[in-house]
């Protein structure tokens, strides 16, 4: 229908990008849909997406808007920008949404998922895919800590300290930790996240979980209001977005 925009759910291995969104002389995800979007048809065309990556954080459910400037239907979408894509980026599906749709502001949930290594022995196959942690982790203790962390708080203690966002107030509606073998995958969600919020996250519940840190410190570092007080930012190649509801 005349006016609809079309709607990309994209996954990607984010290693080899500077992040979502475009940068002056930087490889990114968004330009590099963008210029697969020019190939397909013929046009310039500026997408939209939910929330930005960071270099390194990876995908399975990042989702982008944009207005289709030729009337494809929604599998040669898919299937024309997926043949001009690098191996690292697919479209996984493309609907046609409303023009009042936005990637964005129509959000009303995102998950995050965190992975981690936890093994004496480093391992080629998880090190673009997880944080490599050796030493032992405590999850009743991470398990503790994270409980003190779920609901409507202000989280300026575990968000980039220059961060863009002035409210700092989000409601962290799910932390989960899994052992899942050698690795432990934590599970966020809430309706939307502040910069570096998840990877400060994890940073703090693994100082717990290495026992340098105590789940009863979490609502003092809360309520300082300081990232000085919450410890180290995990790396990014352990965080996944994994899916954004509408």
């Amino acid at each position: 229908m005349a006016g609809n925009l079309i709607k990309l759910t994209l996954e990607y291995d984010g290693a080899h990008y500077h992040g979502w969104q475009i940068q002056p002389r930087l490889t990114t995800v968004q330009g590099t849909v963008e210029n697969a979007l020019r190939r397909l048809t013929g046009k310039p065309v500026r997408i939209t997406g939910a929330g930005r990556t960071d270099a390194g954080v990876h995908a399975f459910g990042q989702v982008a808007h944009f207005a289709p400037p030729v009337p494809f239907d929604t599998d040669t979408w898919t299937r024309g920008l997926n043949a001009h894509l690098p191996d690292d980026i697919a479209v996984r599906s493309s609907e046609e949404v409303p023009a009042s749709f936005h990637a964005r502001f129509s959000a009303k949930r995102k998950t995050y998922a965190y992975f981690i290594y936890n093994h004496p022995r480093r391992s080629p196959l998880h090190r673009r895919t997880a944080w490599h942690v050796f030493q032992p982790l405590d999850l009743s203790k991470m398990r503790k800590a994270s409980r003190l962390l779920i609901g409507r708080r202000d989280f300026t203690s575990l968000c980039a300290a220059a961060g863009e966002a002035e409210d700092r107030i989000v409601d962290l509606e799910k932390i989960d930790l899994r052992k899942e073998g050698d690795r432990i995958r934590i599970t966020f969600q809430a309706p939307r996240f502040l910069q570096y919020m998840v990877r400060n996250l994890v940073g703090l519940l693994v100082e717990v979980g290495r026992g340098r840190r105590a789940a009863s410190e979490v609502p003092e570092i809360l309520e300082g209001r300081d990232r000085r007080l919450a410890g180290p930012t995990a790396p990014p190649q352990g965080l996944f977005l994994m899916r954004i509801d509408y």
